[in-house]
Formats: C-alpha cells, sequence, structure tokens
C-alpha cells in the first residue's frame, strides 16, 4: 500500500485527536519534569516525552503533506513551569499510568480506523510504547506502595453454569443477591481507582483555575467522581470486597495554576470521555441488573458534566474545532 494513498477521513480525524491529546501530555509532562523530586520520576517522563514529540511532528507532517491545516493543540503558552507543586507524594506518575490507560484504548481503536500504511504503522508503534510505559508507571507505583491491587478472592475448583434467572436479579430491594462476579468487580474497582484519581486532580484545578466559572465547574466535578465512588465503593462493600483508597497523589496549597484553563479543561473532557467509555463496558459486561443500572446512572451523569463543559468551552474559545467533511 503505497504511502501517497489519499487520506481517509476517519485518518483525519484519528490523527486529529492524537495530535491534540500528545501536545496536552507533552505540555503536562514540561510542568511535571520541573518539579520533579524523584530522579526515577523525572527519568521516566522526560524518556516518554522524548518518544512522544517526534510522533507529534509525524503527524504534523501528514497534515502538511495533505494541505491540511495543522492543530493548534497546546504549546508552551498553555503551562507555567515554574509555580510551585499543585500535587505531590506520586501524583505525576499516577497521572501518566491514567494518560496511558487512556492511550492505550485510543491507539488500539484508531489502528482499527486507518488504513493507510504509515497511519497504521504510527499507531502500532504508539501502542507499543504507550504499553511499555503504561507497565513502567505501574511498577514504580506499586514499589512505593502508591497503588492498591484489587482485591483477592477464593480460587474456584469446579466449572459451574448460572441455574436460573435470579442470577440476572438484583433490582428488587426485597430479594437476595448474589456477591458480585470477578469480571463485575474488575470493572467497579476500575472505576473507583480512576475516580479516586479524578477527584484529586480535579480538585487541584479547581483551586488553581483563573475564571471563577471554571473553578466551580472542578468543583462540581469533584462532588460528581466523589459520588461515583460512594455508590460504586456500596457495591463492593456488600460483597465482603475491599474498596480503592487513594493511597498517594496529594493536593498542596498552591493556588497558581500551573497549566491554562484551556488545558485543563480539556483534560477533565478527556477523562469523561475515558469514563464513559469504561463504565459502557462495566454496564455490558454486568449480568446483575442493579449494576447495569448504576452504571448507567453514572453515564448520564458523567455525560451531563461533560455536555457542561462543554459549552464553557465553547463560550471562552477554547474549544477547538475537528475537521469538517465539507
Amino acid at each position: 500500500m503505497s504511502k501517497r494513498t489519499a487520506i481517509t477521513s476517519s485518518e483525519i480525524g484519528i490523527l486529529w485527536m492524537t495530535y491534540k491529546q500528545k501536545t496536552m501530555i507533552t505540555r503536562m509532562l514540561d510542568y511535571f519534569i520541573e518539579q520533579a523530586d524523584d530522579e526515577e520520576a523525572k527519568e521516566i517522563m522526560t524518556s516518554l516525552q522524548s518518544e512522544i514529540k517526534p510522533y507529534i511532528q509525524r503527524i504534523a507532517d501528514i497534515f502538511k503533506e495533505e494541505g491540511m491545516v495543522v492543530p493548534l493543540g497546546f504549546t508552551e503558552a498553555d503551562v507555567n513551569k515554574g509555580v510551585p507543586k499543585l500535587y505531590d507524594n506520586g501524583f505525576d506518575i499516577m497521572l501518566l499510568r491514567l494518560l496511558k490507560q487512556i492511550s492505550m484504548g485510543m491507539h488500539t481503536l484508531n489502528l482499527t480506523m486507518a488504513y493507510r500504511e504509515d497511519i497504521i504503522n504510527l499507531f502500532r508503534e504508539l501502542t507499543v510504547i504507550t504499553q511499555r510505559y503504561y507497565e513502567i508507571c505501574t511498577a514504580y507505583l506499586l514499589q512505593r506502595g502508591l497503588l492498591t491491587r484489587s482485591p483477592s478472592v477464593p480460587m474456584p475448583v469446579k466449572v459451574d453454569f448460572v441455574k436460573d434467572n435470579s442470577y440476572l436479579g438484583g433490582i428488587n430491594p426485597l430479594a437476595t443477591k448474589r456477591s458480585l462476579n470477578t469480571v463485575e468487580v474488575s470493572h467497579m474497582y476500575h472505576a473507583i481507582e480512576a475516580n479516586l484519581f479524578g477527584m484529586t486532580l480535579i480538585k487541584g484545578f479547581a483551586q488553581c483555575a483563573h475564571e471563577q466559572e471554571v473553578k466551580d465547574y472542578f468543583s462540581e466535578g469533584g462532588k460528581l467522581a466523589q459520588e461515583i465512588i460512594k455508590d460504586l465503593s456500596q457495591l463492593l462493600a456488600a460483597s465482603d470486597l475491599k474498596v480503592p483508597v487513594p493511597p498517594g497523589g496529594n493536593i498542596t496549597k498552591s493556588t497558581l495554576a500551573p497549566f491554562s484553563d484551556k488545558l485543563m479543561m480539556y483534560c477533565v473532557s478527556l477523562f469523561c470521555s475515558f469514563s464513559l467509555g469504561g463504565n459502557s463496558l462495566g454496564t455490558a459486561f454486568s449480568l446483575r441488573n442493579d449494576i447495569a443500572a448504576t452504571l448507567a446512572g453514572i453515564m448520564k451523569d458523567v455525560f451531563e458534566y461533560a455536555h457542561k463543559g462543554a459549552k464553557l468551552m465553547i463560550k471562552h474559545s477554547w474549544m477547538e474545532e475537528p475537521p469538517p467533511t465539507n
């Protein structure tokens, strides 16, 4: 397949989204590398940044070759490297790990929407890089006690089949609910873990944002994350399973913003999209009706919150328009 094959609408879209995300990550790394006091964390972030930057340029070159304008994305104007730490205690690598989770999903999906050899290769290479750094970040956090593992359960010793429809029940408050299965636990635990981190991130953003309505929006997001954690934790606790706790990533007292309101709003929008995707999978793979209903309710709340954020970004001219089809 020739590299001169005409680029498709799908390929333009996935490259555009990737350019935005990678420029955001690069700008965030600018700040966290500057503030890092742990040499291993600094090395991880510096190494990742050096691997990401060539791909930003490769995407820009593809756009130029196709006669298309290069997105603005995020620039040095969106980061304030010299301000004091807004977060500490491993937050930088916790953030990087969550960003790599998002990137893994996006790159894999993007591979299924690419047709041209050079673009397929680009996303294949990004997938390999992302998986490697996700593993590095996970190992770093586990070694320092900054990441809790999901609960252990007794090992099954025989194959069982569902015997009746009560296995799907759970909505009737008078009926006995079966314990959660490990598939359901995996999705709920992951959602709680992500929201615990997201709550810390967004509360820090609320503490330092410039615009008051942006501060208020972030504060609302912190409360939403707290409610999600509470609802899902109750489901785990009802099956006598331990609930994730935030072992690190504290907010300092600094009120000086390391990032522009525009970048912070985009970051929260990205996390909302990640939450919607994760909860949709959790709903699809949960067989107890009350779990599916809880996750569907969470998706509704997150969608409404994200939509409110989109309106706020449009109001302040922070939302870069995706390439149109005509």
